[in-house]
């Protein structure tokens, strides 16, 4: 493959035109799977929006639920995802997670879902928070999970150390900004480069305008905007919320090229004192003091007085259910167990995995750490902003904010633009057909693993001209469907934020790697939390026992069928993310090291593995067929 970096483009924040306009209700949906699995369980499939939810809450599910068989896929965060699904006849997981969420996204997938308006579990909450996702008709569908706190992250021990006051309102933190550089210290900076970002400090800097009267009547407008009633932004509020960024961008002291700026670029000054305050959440605030030592706290969005002063809030995703679970009213019943768990106390504890987090719930207290001591006064008075999250919002938001960073817009010509994009939002991964699959694989787990998950590793390896591919944690996020795919859906088949290396191990080294991740420790870590984050390998076959459920013992490996040679050199991808399985929170398997030094990053500048299976089928313009890579034997 060529190592470059890919032009990049617009996120995608839309399904194909063409497949929506066929998408009525449900149609083409298969039918709901069994109840009972061979063994007699109950059988419920749950997608997560991000592997972050398999750190605590996943494995406290099975242990809390074992008479029920789960199904645990890493999918995707948006909404079109779902769509998508819908869209090529794939049947709707039993319970589905997404953190990018509006009512306007979802409103397509009403007919599919579950009114949950009436269940137990929706008499856990307080009913205003409720009333956010209420439909028209009454019906709620989506139960927002404790809210992630989102404001502007301050290195205390740094204003303590060069006598400069932590702000209290607007102009205290400009006033900030300018005392650290004029010590040589960047005063504010985040990573611009995302959409997120974009979208969050543009709302974040006029939140005061967003939840006046105004602001809060066009929002209820936008949301329950129709195909043939879209709402364009409003001329009273949105103006101002352009004016204010405009000048937000100038006292930040942004500097040309900063849109560019990645996580990376802009954590790591922070970590080294460089830099004194970056946009962040509680929850990486709480990581950086339990792992660097950082006194790190969140300030709020800053208002001209104190009072203005608002947090910056967004459910850590919200949770529905098939309207296909009603049919049997055993699973039914085990759903909405699980939904109770999930949304208790001691559920929600799991999801947050020991940061600060806001709970939606009564009678659930979750403590707040250190780090939102400065925003007490906001969240003790509900000055709790919850963003405004649609995918158009995220795509547009990046866009023109980008557009004002460069100077091609000021605060007129980016409102404009963002009104006339947001009546007529088209997303470019989404309309160009790179090709047409004529083979479908589904993404299942079997005794011989996932043929989805095995056709993208042997497609990433033919391109790539490697002896062996090994994917770690879990690979696909989706079926592999026949018919045209844009580069949206190429995006989707793989699940986000893995690595990409190379190295050349020997036969005796390999097998190692395998170990390592099969094999539970003398710990009692265990690499393999499910059965369908099980190492997936091309050109190289493996056998495991299943000695208890979830714990498995590594068995023979061969190449292509033949036996592993210890002695031999093999050129060897691997494809997975070292978070996952070496962090504490997560499976606490860290590679060892003599084997993570012979690798080396595959690829440079940012190029990820979703790039790399893209780049492939430029080149294949198919999903290669899956082979029957893993055993699983049951024993002792």
């Amino acid at each position: 493959m060529k190592k470059r970096r890919l032009i990049r483009v617009l996120p995608v924040f839309a399904v194909a035109a063409a497949m929506l306009a066929g998408l009525t209700g449900c149609a083409g949906q298969k039918e709901s799977a069994g109840k009972t699995e061979k063994d007699g369980k109950i059988s419920i499939s749950m997608y997560m929006w991000d592997r972050s939810m398999f750190k605590e809450l996943t494995p406290w599910l099975e242990q809390k639920f074992p008479d029920i068989e789960f199904t645990f896929v890493q999918s995707y965060n948006t909404m079109d995802y779902y769509k998508d699904l819908l869209a090529r006849g794939e049947e709707m997981p039993d319970i589905i997670t997404c953190r990018r969420f509006s009512l306007n996204d979802a409103a397509s997938l009403a007919d599919c879902l579950m009114d949950l308006s009436t269940s137990e579990v929706a008499g856990t909450f307080y009913s205003s928070y409720l009333d956010v996702n209420r439909e028209n008709s009454g019906a709620i569908r989506w139960l927002p999970m404790c809210a992630e706190v989102d404001g502007i992250m301050a290195n205390k021990e740094m204003f303590e150390q060069y006598d400069i006051p932590l702000p209290t309102n607007y102009s205290e933190f400009i006033a900030a900004i300018d005392a650290f550089e004029e010590l040589g210290i960047k005063g504010f900076q985040t990573d611009w480069f995302y959409d997120y970002t974009c979208l969050e400090t543009m709302q974040g800097c006029a939140i005061p305008e967003l939840m006046s009267l105004e602001g809060t009547t066009w929002r209820m407008d936008y949301e329950s905007e129709t195909e043939d009633n879209q709402v364009s932004l409003d001329a009273v509020v949105w103006p101002k919320v352009f004016e204010k960024y405009e000048q937000f961008l100038k006292d930040v002291r942004f500097q040309p090229g900063d849109e560019e700026l990645q996580f990376t670029k802009t954590s790591q000054p922070y970590f080294e004192g460089k830099t004194a305050m970056i946009r962040a959440t509680a929850a990486m605030a709480d990581q950086i003091r339990d792992e660097r030592g950082l006194n790190s706290v969140i300030l709020p969005y800053f208002g001209e007085e104190s009072k203005d002063n608002w947090v910056l809030t967004y459910p850590m995703c919200q949770l529905a259910v098939s309207k296909q679970v009603e049919q049997d009213e055993a699973k039914k019943k085990a759903v909405m167990d699980v939904l109770m768990a999930v949304f208790s106390e001691e559920g929600q504890k799991h999801v947050a995995a020991g940061t600060s987090v806001l709970s939606y719930n009564k009678e659930v207290n979750i403590e707040s750490t250190r780090a939102l001591e400065y925003v007490k006064d906001c969240i003790d008075s509900n000055h709790l902003y919850v963003r405004l999250a649609s995918t158009e919002i995220f795509g547009i938001s990046q866009d023109v904010g980008h557009k004002m960073m460069t100077g091609e817009y000021d605060a007129k010509g980016a409102y404009e633009d963002f009104n006339a994009q947001i009546i007529d939002y088209k997303n470019p991964e989404a309309e160009e057909v790179l090709f047409t699959q004529e083979t479908a694989y589904s993404n299942d787990f079997g005794e011989h693993g996932s043929p989805a998950a095995s056709s993208l590793m042997n497609t990433i390896r033919a391109v790539n001209n490697e002896q062996i591919a090994i994917g770690y944690a879990s690979v696909a996020s989706s079926p592999i469907f026949v018919g045209d795919y844009t580069m949206q859906q190429v995006k989707w088949i793989m699940t986000f934020r893995n690595a990409l290396y190379r190295g050349e191990y020997t036969g005796e080294e390999v097998r190692r790697i395998m170990d390592w991740l099969v094999n539970v420790k003398e710990d009692g870590s265990n690499p393999i939390h499910h059965r369908n984050q099980m190492p997936v390998t091309s050109g190289l076959e493996y056998t495991v026992t299943e000695t208890e459920r979830g714990k498995f013992t590594l068995g023979e490996i061969t190449l292509n069928g033949e036996p592993l040679d210890d002695n031999a050199v093999y050129t060897v991808l691997l494809v997975g993310a070292d978070t996952y399985l070496e962090h504490p929170t997560f499976c606490n398997c860290p590679m060892p090291e003599d084997l993570k030094t012979k690798r080396e990053d595959y690829i440079v500048n940012d190029f990820t593995s979703q790039e790399c299976i893209q780049e492939a089928l430029i080149k294949t313009q198919q999903f290669l067929e899956p082979t029957e890579y893993v055993t699983i034997r049951q024993g002792k």
